[in-house]
């Protein structure tokens, strides 16, 4: 998939917003923003809270007006972008690969409104051009997933045990991503490491990844790196079942359990806002193309690290991750063998 066209500095994104939001007058009070959740909802204690923790932010250091409908299944997604774009809002957001063509075909429907995508490659083209009035919000997770899979050998590697695993919701490419880094970084740690994998077919429901994970457990894996929403609490929490480390995604998931290793941070929140800052700011939008979030400019990065890890392997994995970081490491987007 191709990635990139505008990537952007997060971190001084970060610091123009936190000044802006020293002003005690809203700067956009007339400008509205529209956001559709996956089905995950609110409460997936990932991408999804991350993008309303993002929208809310905006309303409070910008001033716009903000909506939020909730998608309960694939049939949301066009009556739900459709509803904001009627309503007048000035961007749509999307949130989620699964709504990627649902966003492209409102976006055509609806030219006079602005769309942008999280986790949706603009530069696809669904038979009809691509849609100049939508934007891509993507991520290089398998940077992260390579910071995390490097921990996770290393662990492996230090208690005796010969593999590790994954469990994906679905395979989209996001997840096939993260899953790509994370295998990597395992071998690149610790070269006989064996790698499973295993997808739940489902964001929502923890009892499938959590079967999918103690199965993995079983086989002898000594981390279980979550990589499918809210459904992926359930790998972790069989992992702390079993006794296993757990490994978080999207939000930084340390508090889920004292269990979890670190997390594969993916800092949706900091996209949402820098899509709406662009718009209220600077006139900003990348139409037909996308945002790249990645380890350079802080998109991405390793989570807390388990205080249970020894120091020496910390600084092995923050060396590693700045490494990622300064663009050194090759990191593939794609499982090796057909791995995942």
């Amino acid at each position: 998939m191709a990635l990139a066209c505008a990537a952007l500095s997060v971190v001084a994104l970060t610091a123009v917003a936190a000044s802006q939001a020293k002003s005690s007058k809203p700067a956009a009070v007339n400008y509205k923003v529209g956001l559709v959740t996956d089905i995950g909802g609110l409460n997936d204690r990932g991408f999804n809270h991350l993008a309303y923790v993002g929208l809310q932010r905006a309303a409070s250091q910008l001033g716009v007006q903000v909506k939020v409908l909730t998608s309960t299944g694939a049939n949301d997604y066009v009556p739900n972008l459709s509803s904001l774009a009627k309503d007048g809002y000035n961007l749509v957001i999307g949130v989620g690969f699964l709504q990627e063509q649902a966003i492209q075909q409102v976006a055509k429907a609806f030219p006079n409104t602005k769309f942008a995508g999280v986790d949706m490659n603009a530069e696809t083209d669904f038979q009809g051009g691509i849609s100049k009035n939508f934007e891509g919000l993507i991520f290089q997770e398998n940077q992260v997933g390579y910071e995390v899979g490097y921990l996770a050998g290393l662990e492996a590697k230090r208690l005796g045990k010969t593999a590790v695993s994954s469990v994906g919701g679905i395979p989209v490419p996001p997840v096939v991503r993260y899953i790509a880094g994370f295998q990597a970084g395992a071998k690149a740690a610790f070269p006989g490491v064996k790698t499973l994998n295993g997808y739940s077919q489902d964001f929502v429901a923890q009892d499938k990844c959590k079967n999918v994970a103690l199965s993995q457990l079983a086989q002898g894996s000594a981390v279980v790196f979550q990589v499918a929403g809210g459904c992926g609490l359930g790998a972790l929490d069989a992992a702390k079942e079993k006794g296993a480390w757990g490994i978080g995604v999207d939000a930084d998931q340390y508090y889920v359990n004292d269990r979890v290793l670190t997390s594969a941070q993916k800092k949706v929140d900091v996209a949402v806002f820098t899509a709406i800052l662009n718009q209220v700011k600077r006139n900003i939008f990348a139409g037909g193309s996308n945002l790249v979030f990645n380890a350079k400019n802080g998109g991405v990065g390793l989570g807390k690290i388990n205080a249970a890890v020894p120091a020496d392997e910390v600084a092995k994995a923050k060396a590693v991750a700045w490494q990622v970081h300064l663009g050194k490491v090759d990191v593939p987007t794609t499982c090796a063998n057909k791995g995942c």
